[in-house]
Order: structure tokens, then sequence, then C-alpha cells
């Protein structure tokens, strides 16, 4: 996980918040390990079938909240164009990371719009 997103997390009482971003940390772990490994094994695919569905049922309540947050990020340079969560989420296999550059230029943008968002959310903003 990363450090700062724990950080947060160590701070927040959102039990569903909380379950969300460890949902998304896994999954981008995940793609970070297919894309450096090169491919997938069938225990990836298990996983990625796994998080993903969670992700799929429990993002569309976070989406109005974070696209206030990812719109403000860039991807490989350029502003977010599209929602990175959603372009993450619509690879429908774990092998689809495997070479995929672009996915791993979308994480950083994801994960911004989660630790912004989390700190307005103890914020009480």
């Amino acid at each position: 996980m990363n450090p700062f997103t724990q950080s947060l997390l160590r701070k927040l009482q959102n039990r569903r918040l909380k379950q969300f971003v460890e949902r998304w940390d896994a999954l981008e772990a995940l793609v970070i390990g297919v894309y450096k490994h090169g491919a997938a094994e069938s225990t990836d695919e298990a996983q990625y079938n796994r998080i993903r569905a969670g992700l799929l049922k429990t993002y569309p309540g976070w989406q109005p909240v974070l696209e206030l947050y990812w719109r403000k990020t860039s991807v490989a340079g350029e502003p977010a164009a599209r929602d990175p969560f959603s372009s993450l989420l619509a690879v429908r296999e774990a092998s689809g990371f495997a070479a995929n550059w672009r996915a791993m230029q979308t994480l950083p943008a994801a994960r911004e719009a989660l630790n912004k968002y989390l700190v307005d959310a103890l914020k009480g903003v």
C-alpha cells in the first residue's frame, strides 16, 4: 500500500471508504506485478476477477465524488481526459496489463485522486 495512503487510512473512520481504498490498492499492486512480470499467472487472473468484481460493484458509489479529484490529475503528462478508475477497470483480464504501459501511466492519476479525496475527507470537506 502507498505509504501516504496508509497513513491517511489509519485516521479514517469511514469503513466503506477504507474497504474501497484497500481493494484499489490490491488492484494497483496486481497491475504493477503483472506489468513487471510481463504475463499474468492463473492466480493473478483469479485475484483480478475477484478484485475487479468488488470494485465494479462499489465504484459507482464513489465515482461522482472521485471525479472532482481525478479531473485535476494528469496521465502521461496530459490532463486526464478519462476516468482513470473506469479505464483500469475496463481491462477484462489481468493479462491485459502485461505490456500495458498506458495502464501504468494511469495508475498515478487514480492514486492522486484517492489521496486528495482522503485528505479532504479527514478535514471534513
